[in-house]
C-alpha cells in the first residue's frame, strides 16, 4: 500500500493504519485511493479473516481534507458539477467496500472521528473507543446535508431513529462514554489499551470456522435489511445446510466431542 495506508499481515489478522498524523489522517486523494483498493482487494482474499482499523497520531480521522488541492478528485478535468460528484461516488466507495469484504473489521478510535472518519467506524463490525474518543456527523456543519458517507443509512440502525437524527441534525459532537451509552462503541478504554481491548474479540473469532465467520458477517448485512423474518430465516437456513456439509463442521464436533481446539481447514 501506499505511505498514507501502512497494512502490516499478522497471520490472519490485517492490522491497517491510516499514516497521515500531521493531517490528522484527514482524508485526501491518496487515501482514499488506498483504502478502497484495500477493502476491495479482499473481497476474494482468503489468508486475511479479520481486520482491525486505526490511526497514528493525536486523532482516528478528522473526515475530508479541505486543503486545497488534497481533495479526492480535484485534478479531474470536468465540470464542477461532474467533479464534486465523482469526488463524491470515490469517497463513498470506501464504505461501500468496506461493506461487502467478508472479514469483520475491528476499528479502535482515539480523538477525533469527524464526517467520513466517522462513518469509517459505522461502517465497521466493532468500535471500541479510546476514553479521547470524540465523534460527529460533521457534514451539516460545513453547509451541507448531514446525511452523506452512509450516515443515513448506519445510524438508525445502529442508535434508532430519535437519536440519528439528533446526531445528524446538529453536528455536535459524541464523547466516548454518550457512545457507549447509546450502543455506538462496544467498549470504551484508555488510549493505551484500545489494541489490548480488541486481542480477545480477535482470538474469539479466529477460533471459529473461517467460512462461518464470513457467511456470519454477510448474513447480519442482509439481515439487517430483510423485509420479514421468513426472509432472514431463509438465508440462515441455507448458509447453515452450506456450512454444514463442510470438513471443517466436522472437525469443530469432533473437537468438541475430544475437547480440543478444532484445527479448521477452511473446507
Amino acid at each position: 500500500m501506499s505511505d498514507v495506508l501502512l497494512v502490516e499481515r499478522d497471520g490472519p489478522v490485517d492490522r491497517v493504519t491510516l499514516n497521515r498524523p500531521d493531517r490528522l489522517n484527514a482524508l485526501n486523494g491518496e487515501l482514499v485511493d488506498a483504502l478502497v483498493t484495500y477493502f476491495e482487494g479482499l473481497y476474494r482474499d482468503r489468508d486475511c479473516r479479520i481486520v482491525m482499523l486505526k490511526a497514528h497520531g493525536r486523532a482516528f480521522c478528522a473526515g475530508l481534507d479541505m486543503q486545497p488541492g488534497e481533495s479526492p478528485g480535484s485534478g479531474l478535468d470536468a465540470t464542477p458539477a461532474r467533479r464534486a460528484w465523482e469526488t463524491q461516488v470515490r469517497i463513498s466507495d470506501i464504505y461501500r467496500a468496506m461493506r461487502k469484504c467478508p472479514q469483520p473489521i475491528v476499528t479502535l478510535m482515539h480523538g477525533a472521528a469527524c464526517g467520513g472518519g466517522f462513518s469509517l467506524a459505522l461502517a465497521s463490525d466493532i468500535r471500541i473507543a479510546a476514553q479521547t474518543a470524540r465523534m460527529n456527523a460533521a457534514y451539516i456543519r460545513i453547509g451541507l446535508t448531514g446525511c452523506d458517507m452512509g450516515s443515513s443509512y448506519f445510524l438508525p440502525r445502529l442508535v434508532g431513529a430519535s437519536m440519528a437524527a439528533e446526531i445528524i441534525m446538529t453536528g455536535r459532537f459524541i464523547s466516548a462514554d454518550e457512545a457507549l451509552a447509546m450502543k455506538l462503541v462496544s467498549r470504551v478504554v484508555p488510549e493505551a489499551e484500545l489494541s489490548a481491548a480488541a486481542a480477545p474479540l480477535i482470538e474469539d473469532m479466529l477460533a471459529t470456522a473461517p467460512m462461518g465467520l464470513r457467511l456470519s458477517k454477510q448474513a447480519l448485512g442482509m439481515a439487517i435489511d430483510a423485509p420479514s423474518l421468513e426472509s432472514a430465516l431463509a438465508l440462515e437456513d441455507r448458509h447453515q445446510a452450506l456450512l454444514a456439509q463442510t470438513e471443517d463442521a466436522g472437525e469443530a464436533m469432533r473437537a468438541f466431542l475430544e475437547k480440543r481446539k478444532p484445527d479448521y481447514r477452511d473446507g
